[in-house]
């Protein structure tokens, strides 16, 4: 994804207008927090981790005049560096090394603002720290602190304030640093615990338009079943137009109790036949199940006349229990004899990247590299396997395709540099770049681009994506196939059928035996 343009001066005159008079000062102590983590045993990064994660700031107790109020912070090397190492909410630290900062701001006459102010420099104070950009988008960033408290400072509503920070964070020129308010970051780890009331939707803001679009649905979902499909545009909900608003916001607005319904205008881009379409769609909310993974066996004869079975394994977002399912799915498959695998991670969104890396080792030995992250300094690090032991053996294929983001990258990345799997579909999404989540005091959750990453090869994702082996088309196939059968049927019959990739994979894995290649 490319960074979003801001319409914010990059460059302010340091002359601000001075903020209203006020009578007190905010004596609040202030914690970043992350949560302390264990190393996997399975893999860990290459770095002297030891928990430092803590850091204060104060209020200045002394009164001060307009102009002084915010030249009392003092500047100090920032200390919990977690670029490169945080993934989801746990974060590895590295030594602290930070000095006190003090911050002295007026306090607000609405006490629903008092609250958001304390938000704001616990989320300034985070991404001055660990943003990965130590430029900040070359903007002074505490002079953006400045900016901000003065125009928070008058206002009366807590919607308004968070707003102002949502405003702030903009300017950083990077989409995914982004602050949740606490109801939608509350949806958000529903969503990665794998319990679901709505349409069954994953989406996403375009980065170079903003439009939300549709990243992938729910298998069997009541937005599937309605027609709509990947890459369709969300134009409304219930008759709110969606412009300027966050996909969690717009996510929000479509779960709901199970029974209640909601309308969606969508917007698909043209046809073959030149004409596009927008159309209405009321949708009945249901429970939806986020299991990530369905899974199938895939029978037919080769070319030479052997009977094959290929356990073939959908993984449509990486939940907390991502790898545990794909590695039950796995076992069940050793069980019954598969001999061949495909991954299906197409349209697969991402999600927590310790589910990515905790799958890869699932197919992988010894103490390869899965990726390699570089934070705000420039340092690489690579994240290693630690004496890990593949379930299987078996030859491998993964899917993929413009859909596949983040995590999906990161696993597919780590099996294909590592000679363990072909790649086959169309180059992925490119979003390398990894994200820190940090819950605040007042239930929100601050969501920070710590380290950027690249594959064990050192190959650039993030804008770029990851190119297969061999692209989906059928054309390549010289050969008919014998008939598909079907074990196990959490999988559509018809679909695996008619799935050109599907059948590209497999002319993959006929050849990979026709030459007796090891695995």
């Amino acid at each position: 994804m490319e960074p979003l343009r801001s319409n914010v001066d990059l460059n302010p005159p340091h002359r601000c207008p001075k903020p209203p008079k006020y009578t007190s000062l905010r004596h609040i102590p202030i914690r970043f927090q992350c949560s302390n983590y264990q190393l996997n045993r399975k893999w860990s990064m290459k770095s002297t981790l030891r928990t430092s994660c803590r850091k204060v700031i104060t209020t200045e107790s002394k009164p001060q005049n307009h102009q002084d109020l915010f030249t009392s912070i003092k500047r100090g090397f920032v200390g919990f560096a977690a670029a490169a190492a945080c993934f989801s909410s746990t974060c590895f630290d590295f030594p602290a090394l930070a000095e006190s900062l003090t911050v002295a701001f007026p306090v607000s006459h609405a006490s629903e603002v008092n609250t958001v102010q304390r938000t704001l420099v616990e989320a300034w104070g985070l991404i001055r720290e660990t943003f990965v950009d130590p430029t900040f988008n070359h903007q002074d960033w505490d002079l953006k602190l400045q900016q901000t408290m003065v125009e928070i400072f008058p206002l009366r509503s807590a919607d308004a304030a968070y707003a102002k920070i949502s405003s702030m964070l903009s300017t950083l020129g990077d989409p995914f640093t982004r602050l949740i308010s606490p109801k939608d970051y509350q949806s958000f780890r529903i969503g990665s615990d794998g319990r679901l009331q709505g349409v069954g939707l994953f989406i996403s803001a375009e980065p170079r338009t903003g439009h939300l679009v549709v990243m992938s649905c729910v298998e069997g979902s009541p937005a599937a079943r309605a027609g709509i499909r990947k890459g369709d545009e969300l134009i409304e909900i219930n008759g709110q137009r969606l412009d300027g608003l966050k996909s969690e916001e717009a996510a929000q607005k479509l779960r709901g109790n199970v029974g209640t319904s909601v309308t969606v205008t969508v917007h698909r881009g043209k046809d073959s036949d030149g004409d596009s379409d927008l159309r209405e769609v009321n949708i009945q909310r249901e429970y939806i199940k986020l299991s990530p993974l369905s899974s199938s066996i895939i029978a037919h004869r080769t070319p030479n006349g052997h009977l094959a079975k290929t356990g073939y394994v959908k993984l449509s977002a990486f939940s907390q229990t991502a790898a545990v399912d794909m590695e039950d799915a796995i076992r069940s498959f050793e069980s019954q004899g598969v001999d061949s695998y495909i991954l299906d991670l197409r349209n697969n969104p991402g999600g927590l990247v310790k589910a990515g890396l905790d799958a890869a080792q699932i197919w992988l030995d010894g103490n390869e590299t899965l990726v390699n992250t570089i934070d705000r300094s420039g340092n690489m690090s690579p994240i290693n396997m630690v004496n890990g032991h593949a379930i299987t053996h078996d030859p491998l294929v993964v899917l993929v395709n413009e859909g596949s983001a983040s995590a999906s990258e990161i696993l597919a990345g780590a099996l294909h540099d590592n000679g363990r799997a072909i790649l086959v579909g169309h180059r992925t999404f490119g979003k390398g770049k990894i994200q820190s989540i940090t819950e605040l005091h007042d239930g929100s959750a601050l969501f920070v681009t710590v380290a950027k990453y690249l594959s064990p090869a050192l190959l650039e994702i993030d804008q770029v994506g990851i190119t297969p082996d061999v692209q989906c088309t059928t054309s390549i196939l010289d050969s008919p196939k014998g008939p598909l059968l079907r074990e196990e049927n959490s999988t559509s019959t018809s679909s695996l059928e008619a799935d050109s990739c599907i059948m590209v994979a497999e002319h993959e894995l006929d050849i990979r035996e026709s030459k007796g290649t090891a695995s």
